[in-house]
């Protein structure tokens, strides 16, 4: 489990022109809320976070703030907003975190090996990845970076669902905690032909074939 660190400044000021003071001073107004306290307001060093953001894993893993005084609180991020048209991070949301409380959080997926299955080397045939993250359900201490799928035996139309995930010890998915695990299973990835392809082309022909057929032998009766 991956922690990262960032320096916090407490905040009394609040309101849209406080906002407005602390980005032009290249700072990210956000807040902290959760574990049974109090909402905190802080301020973080905008270009500290943006240097943090390059890393994917910084979105579903633990941070932990550092404020004046050297006391230290552990968070998740749960949102952030971006300005629509400039390169700046407006607002930041974090969720407290405790040891012995369970997070449900989005994990990025990575798929691996795609290129070396049976599907990946065929032709005309598209792995589709119709689910990027997952979300699960585990301690702290459990968190994973990212839950890694080997896609190395993934044969031509077949589909790989959420039960075939690998999951470390400690972490569910949060979809098959509502009961009912059949019907929440959704399709993770997927391989098959592409529409136009050489298969779907020989197959329309193979289909033209036997309706000529069918539409003579109607002829001769």
């Amino acid at each position: 489990m991956a922690i990262y660190k960032l320096d916090a400044e407490l905040r009394e000021d609040v309101g849209k022109g406080a906002s407005r003071r602390l980005r032009r001073e290249g700072k990210i107004p956000a807040i902290i809320y959760g574990a049974g306290r109090d909402p905190r307001s802080i301020a973080l060093q905008h270009h500290k976070v943006t240097k943090l953001l390059e890393d994917d894993a910084f979105f579903s893993s633990i941070i932990e703030l550092k404020a004046a005084g050297g006391n230290r609180q552990k968070v998740i991020l749960r949102d952030m907003q971006r300005h629509p048209a400039k390169p700046i991070i407006m607002h930041m949301d974090f969720q407290r975190v405790r040891d012995d409380q369970e997070l449900h959080i989005s994990v990025p997926i990575h798929f691996v090996n795609e290129e070396v299955s049976p599907a990946g080397k065929t032709t005309g045939v598209v792995i589709s990845h119709q689910k990027n993250e997952v979300e699960i359900v585990c301690l702290p201490e459990n968190l994973p970076e990212a839950i890694e799928l080997d896609l190395s035996n993934m044969e031509v139309g077949q589909s790989l669902h959420l039960s075939d995930l690998p999951l470390p010890e400690g972490v569910t998915l949060a979809a098959f905690t509502h009961g009912d695990n059949e019907a929440h299973d959704e399709v993770v990835v997927s391989a098959g032909h592409v529409r136009g392809g050489a298969k779907a082309e020989a197959d329309e022909a193979e289909e033209a074939d036997e309706a000529g057929e069918t539409g003579e032998e109607a002829a001769e009766e």
